[in-house]
């Protein structure tokens, strides 16, 4: 696969079945012209979140398209976590944790 950039795909199917869902992704992973990292649910509201490696917008269009998979959206994302925030985080965390508790 050439260069690969990360997307964020959004499929909102209020009332999909789960099977359905789950031979889906037994269908996506097997495809070569992207990667599959993770997705995130809720059965509940059919709301899925699946990150993505792939060169092109263009070409999860055409796998998901192939498939019939319906999406919201496509976005490019980067991930951060905070080990590369610069300053204290475990301070500014346990800030955040604390108004929480309040």
């Amino acid at each position: 696969m050439s260069k690969t950039n990360k997307y964020m795909m959004v499929h909102d199917t209020p009332g999909v079945d789960w099977e359905t869902v789950k031979d889906n992704w037994r269908k996506l992973a097997a495809v070569e012209a992207a990667t599959w990292v993770r997705t995130y649910y809720n059965e509940k509201t059919g709301i899925r979140f699946c990150i993505w490696l792939a060169p092109t917008e263009e070409i999860l269009k055409d796998i998901f398209t192939e498939i019939g998979i319906s999406w919201e959206s496509i976005t490019q994302v980067e991930e951060t976590v905070p080990d590369v925030w610069a300053g204290k985080w475990a301070d500014d965390l346990a800030k955040a944790y604390q108004r929480f508790e309040m």
